[in-house]
């Protein structure tokens, strides 16, 4: 299982969730992802494409301005 890091800070809508989806493509089922986004429509785009993929988010965490996503990898894409 590895961890992949992705610093979405600074892009504004719908970038972080695109750059988000082509991350998760790239991954093993089991791997996860980390992403950092400062851009307040994520905290709703990312759930959402993580629920249409099938993948699992682990946690969600605020710091100051920005959003943290650890997002696992499923076994089947879905989407």
């Amino acid at each position: 299982m590895a961890t992949t890091k992705l610093d979405l800070t600074g892009l504004k809508c719908p970038l972080p969730v695109l750059k988000t989806r082509k991350a998760l493509q790239g991954l093993r089922p089991g791997d996860q992802l980390e992403v950092h986004c400062t851009d307040p429509l994520a905290t709703i785009d990312i759930p959402h494409l993580v629920q249409q993929t099938g993948d699992h988010i682990e946690i969600t965490r605020r710091v100051e301005a920005q959003t943290v996503f650890l997002i696992e990898k499923a076994g089947e894409t879905l989407v």
